[in-house]
């Protein structure tokens, strides 16, 4: 039985990716900087943070393989990031799984990028997934406050987004830690392409309340984001992702999901379906 190790554990991605992975027979170790509330018995809960190196041995030796998640919007992760992989190697680590974003490869100054090309040169077994906004963002992640309040503010414009659910994720990086994907990289969309003010749409009648799109500045989005909390330097970042909706660059559709996980990808409309719960 291989024992994978899931960084990010506590994150949309990283759940899913515990279930997937547990589901599917391996021996999951589900790796956080603070404990997690609830795990599934069989999954074993490791100390793992970033910004710390003493964690990174009891974390991950004895592991066959690494589901590495960065930080969300971190300009950083390449100095966080790229040592894991390196004591990965150290220890014997066959197999990292990266989770990168869509796109990425057309800046190699892009940090994630920079982590790519780090993993693709360190010798360990690797795969790339590359997905695009999470569907999730809407239920558990920064939007859900939003929606709660009835209304999305974004500078994403009318563009258009072809999101993905965690699931399909994790059904992906389940997969290739089974086979030989080694030496790939995936690019991971659902099945259709939405602008906002659909996603608005659809959500609302899930929900059974009115749920509204408001396209607002890159400048409105980015103070109210601080105003928040978020740091400069991540909310400029999250400035970047928005404006690549806008350009019309996040609306590629792929059947990578299909291909590697061997069934196709969840609507936005089923997601919307099965998330009611979250917004009513």
């Amino acid at each position: 039985m291989k024992t994978i190790l899931v960084t990010g554990a506590s994150g949309s991605l990283g759940r899913a990716a515990v279930a997937a992975l547990t589901a599917r027979g391996f021996s999951v170790r589900a790796a956080s900087r603070q404990p997690l509330p609830a795990i599934p018995p069989a999954v074993h809960a490791v100390r793992f943070d970033y910004t710390d190196p003493g964690t990174y041995q009891p974390a991950l030796e004895g592991a066959d393989g690494v589901l590495l998640i960065a930080p969300p919007l971190d300009v950083e992760s390449p100095a966080k990031l790229n040592p894991v992989i390196d004591r990965a190697k150290a220890l014997g680590v066959r197999h990292i799984v990266l989770n990168s974003a869509l796109g990425v490869e057309a800046s190699e100054d892009a940090p994630l990028r920079r982590i790519e090309r780090h993993l693709m040169a360190s010798g360990v077994g690797y795969t790339i997934l590359r997905p695009n906004f999470f569907m999730e963002n809407f239920t558990t992640g920064f939007l859900a406050p939003m929606v709660g309040q009835g209304g999305i503010y974004l500078a994403a414009g009318d563009g258009r987004t072809s999101f993905i659910s965690t699931a399909d994720i994790a059904a992906v990086a389940a997969e290739a830690f089974s086979g030989a994907q080694h030496g790939r990289a995936y690019n991971l969309t659902g099945p259709e392409a939405l602008d906002h003010d659909e996603v608005a749409r659809l959500i609302s009648q899930a929900a059974g309340r009115t749920i509204c799109y408001h396209a607002i500045s890159e400048e409105e989005m980015l103070r109210g984001a601080m105003q928040n909390g978020l740091p400069e330097s991540a909310a400029r970042f999250m400035g970047l992702l928005y404006s690549i909706v806008r350009n019309g660059w996040a609306a590629d559709v792929t059947d990578d999901v299909r291909l590697v996980a061997g069934r196709p990808p969840l609507s936005f409309a089923e997601f919307a379906r099965q998330s009611a719960a979250f917004w009513r």
